[in-house]
């Protein structure tokens, strides 16, 4: 068969290809390939690399086989060729559709050890996983607060078979600890198991990337590096909000680690369903495994952080500076941590001594301490320190009178003084929105009939204010 017949014939296969996809996928997978040879029936396309070959069969395969008999014949045998390593005609390979397997792959592989990186070229098993040796789980502290997404953490770096969490999406305000956390999963991954390439990278280096791949036309090198990785830890991925090209390539790069079982670790400052200018695509695989998350530090959290934070500085922190710390820094780890480096700085530079009344000076150059937030964890401490009860009780399961009364007080008051949903403050003590609802109506119902019950609500709410 001649050049312009194979060209024929080929452009019958995209038309009724081009007719059954979405514009996006045509031109994603369909549009760049060449029809080389059609002889004997046998057809060989030319494919950008073998990253395709792998798409083509696993998302396209009844199409594709379809399309091809119609218009070839029942008879035609497919061949693909690509590259191993862009622009190395050396690497070239041809292989039957029949034969596109892992195991085919990894005998390729073996031939080419290093992966295409343009940016930083390594071999397989030697990749720096930009991870900061400070964030482990060790110096994690740990409360009510972020007690779910530490667990799930821990479970998907000690279990090498858990899966059940992929991906893991971690959302949660600023500076409530998402960095750390999973930057720990990835350094307990490698301390358990060295040979694995874990690499961590924020969106913004990831889009620079991508544009350097554009612009050196190394997109598929590109992708072929991200698709090596064996867990992808990617930091504040709303980043990529807007940006098409980068979240087409993240699509694809998020495809294939998911398809092989590999990890997948996002954190963002919000919940996928929230993520402004996200592709739909992405937004749906982002619910797929895990999504938790990290609340805002609760009293005892702050406590822990600010106790581990002076020892690791070598500063002593009696229990009521340590208390009026906790009580009127109520928003962030890294405003805790500040206060410190600032306590820290007075006592060794200024040789001042560190009370409660430095505490104050500093802690008022932060944030008004005359005026107190309210906050849920606020709410909950104070019911709980007035009927004398452990505040952990008050998210468990227990249904004993005094604890479920001093439950469904903290989700009324909290519902009537902050302007948390039914939905989050259920969250927060692990019931729903529809408990949370009952709750309310049933201490409207008690204040109504009960004295005693009113005066002890209207205390609690004194000292709230």
């Amino acid at each position: 068969m001649n050049k312009e017949q194979n060209i024929l014939l080929w452009d019958k296969c995209l038309e009724i290809l081009r007719d059954n996809l979405d514009a996006e996928q045509f031109d994603a997978w369909f549009a760049p390939i060449v029809a080389v040879d059609f002889k004997d029936d046998k057809l060989t396309l030319k494919l950008p690399s073998q990253f395709f070959v792998q798409q083509i069969e696993q998302n396209f395969y009844d199409l594709f086989s379809a399309t091809l008999r119609r218009v070839y014949g029942n008879n035609v045998k497919l061949f693909y060729n690509y590259n191993i390593i862009e622009d190395t005609p050396d690497s070239s390979v041809t292989i039957a559709h029949d034969n596109s397997s892992t195991k085919l792959n990894n005998r390729v592989n073996k031939q080419y050890q290093k992966v295409a990186n343009p940016f930083a070229p390594v071999e397989m098993e030697d990749i720096d996983p930009q991870l900061n040796p400070r964030y482990t789980f060790e110096n994690y502290c740990q409360s009510m607060s972020n007690k779910l997404a530490v667990s799930v953490g821990m479970a998907i770096a000690t279990d090498p078979n858990c899966k059940t969490f992929n991906p893991m999406f971690v959302f949660g305000p600023t500076a409530v600890g998402k960095t750390h956390l999973i930057q720990a999963i990835g350094i307990k991954i490698k301390e358990l198991r060295p040979r694995t390439r874990v690499l961590y990278t924020t969106s913004r280096i990831f889009e620079l990337q991508y544009t350097t791949a554009v612009k050196n036309n190394k997109v598929n090198d590109f992708i072929s590096f991200y698709q090596s990785i064996d867990v992808l830890i990617l930091d504040d991925i709303q980043e990529l909000a807007g940006k098409s090209g980068t979240q087409n390539a993240f699509f694809h790069i998020f495809n294939h680690l998911h398809q092989n079982q590999k990890q997948l670790i996002m954190s963002s400052d919000c919940r996928p369903s929230d993520l402004d200018g996200m592709v739909p695509r992405l937004i749906s695989r982002f619910k797929w495994g895990m999504t938790v998350e990290l609340y805002k530090p609760d009293y005892e959290l702050r406590r822990g952080v600010l106790k581990m934070k002076a020892a690791q500085d070598g500063l002593s922190l009696d229990d009521e500076v340590i208390d009026f710390i906790a009580q009127n820094v109520t928003e962030s780890v890294r405003d805790l941590e500040g206060i410190v480096v600032a306590l820290l700085a007075h006592a060794t530079m200024l040789n001042q001594e560190v009370d409660i009344e430095l505490a104050k000076k500093v802690v008022g150059n932060t944030v008004n301490i005359n005026k107190k937030q309210l906050s849920f964890e606020l709410i909950a401490e104070t019911v709980s320190r007035f009927y004398n009860i452990d505040q952990q009780l008050l998210y468990g399961k227990s249904r004993k009178r005094e604890i479920s009364d001093a439950r469904q007080l903290v989700m009324y008051l909290t519902k009537k003084t902050t302007q948390m949903s039914s939905t989050n403050i259920g969250q927060k003590l692990y019931r729903d929105h529809a408990t949370v609802l009952h709750a309310c109506k049933q201490i409207e119902q008690r204040l109504s009939i009960e004295k005693k019950f009113r005066h002890e609500v209207e205390m609690i709410e004194k000292e709230l204010r």
